[in-house]
């Protein structure tokens, strides 16, 4: 039976409103071959004592300064031991109970695992399914039109994870699933929805430099004509999205 260890990674700082639910949505998985490390940036708003009532259950945990998100989940990355990682960030959760036994049943030895992703609003409120479908077959040239799969939703071989690339600060995430999805040779669509997304995060409240960012990368892997070209596609895709339903789920 293929039971492959699995490294889950959340990354935190000051969220003592969310914390406990991520928390709770891995210690709560069915699937009983998971090490869970959690990554704290020295939170000063009871974060840390919300985690410390789960240390026991905790494989590695660290509290310290760092040099921000990506520094931390490079932390996250060097800690771990696993056949496979995925980052469960302060906010966000594991889909159901049976998320992580439901993935790795779908396929044997596969080097990327996806799935769906639901949108939650900052109350708890279900906000649908992402406005970016997680494609049917994915490749690394699949994030051309923007991120179809998300950050949560997508189980990476330890082997093809290299630290994240520090010179992008909001979408650093987009540029590590690319390279990894460049090297793999299996990527399996599990076809269920596997993580619930907590919107408004940093990319939100510095929207601008995350799009700076995502174009620079998106031009590094696709070329600077095809990007300037596939922007006028992800416009309209989003300005199509936002009058049907006066949202954007990104």
């Amino acid at each position: 039976m293929f039971n492959p260890k699995l490294s889950v990674i959340t990354i935190v700082y000051n969220n003592v409103r969310d914390i406990e639910r991520t928390i709770l949505s891995v210690l709560n998985q069915t699937y009983n071959n998971i090490e869970y490390i959690v990554i704290d940036g020295l939170s000063t708003d009871g974060t840390l004592q919300v985690i410390t009532k789960y240390q026991d259950s905790v494989s590695k945990f660290i509290s310290e300064k760092d040099n921000g998100i990506y520094d931390a989940m490079n932390k996250g990355l060097a800690l771990a031991s696993g056949d496979y990682v995925i980052f469960m960030n302060s906010g966000d959760e594991f889909f159901d109970a049976d998320t992580v036994a439901a993935v790795f049943a779908a396929a044997d030895n596969a080097d990327i695992y996806y799935g769906e992703t639901e949108m939650i609003a900052g109350n708890g409120e279900s906000l649908g399914q992402r406005r970016h479908k997680a494609p049917e077959k994915f490749t690394w040239r699949g994030f051309k039109y923007g991120m179809s799969i998300s950050h949560q939703a997508i189980y990476v071989r330890r082997a093809l994870a290299e630290p994240y690339d520090m010179q992008y600060q909001l979408s650093a995430d987009i540029e590590w699933i690319i390279r990894a999805a460049k090297k793999a040779k299996k990527i399996v669509n599990v076809n269920r929805y596997v993580a619930k997304y907590l919107v408004g995060g940093m990319s939100k409240k510095k929207h601008r430099q995350s799009l700076q960012e995502r174009f620079a990368v998106m031009k590094r892997y696709y070329g600077l004509i095809p990007t300037i070209l596939n922007h006028f596609v992800i416009a309209f895709n989003l300005a199509w999205y936002w009058l049907k339903n006066k949202r954007t789920n990104d």
